[in-house]
């Protein structure tokens, strides 16, 4: 009988598909995401006690000093632009600042009802 020890080294575990599940799952998350674009200024939002999900992919910028933007548009000019989304949905979204005069306010939502917008939803901050 030969006892011999047997000098064979056990064989190391493979670590390909734990790489294979990794990059798998980056895909994965790659795909799925929703990269936002950034604000075109800085808004900083009003807050308010209670706040709900918004539904609508129309958002109108309206900052400090009257500055307004939609999609690629400024100024006065959103509004028309906004004209061309009416037949697709009837409601915007407003991010507005929150040191804007109420009577701006105001007066931007009467410009938003004019062009047929029927539904304003007001982006606010949690206290």
């Amino acid at each position: 009988m030969d006892f011999a020890s047997n000098d064979r080294k056990p064989r190391a575990e493979s670590i390909v598909p734990m790489i294979n599940v990794v990059f798998l799952l980056l895909i994965f998350f790659l795909m799925t995401a929703q990269i936002a674009p950034p604000d075109p200024f800085d808004v900083s939002l009003p807050t308010a006690s209670e706040a709900t999900d918004t539904k609508t992919d129309f958002v109108l910028f309206v900052g400090k000093n009257d500055a307004l933007q939609f999609e690629d548009t400024t100024g006065e000019a959103v509004y028309s632009a906004l004209t061309k989304h009416t037949s697709e949905s009837r409601t915007v979204q407003l991010r507005i600042d929150a040191t804007l005069d109420g009577d701006r306010l105001a007066q931007v939502m009467k410009k938003l009802t004019a062009i047929g917008m029927s539904s304003v939803e007001v982006v606010v901050q949690s206290p």
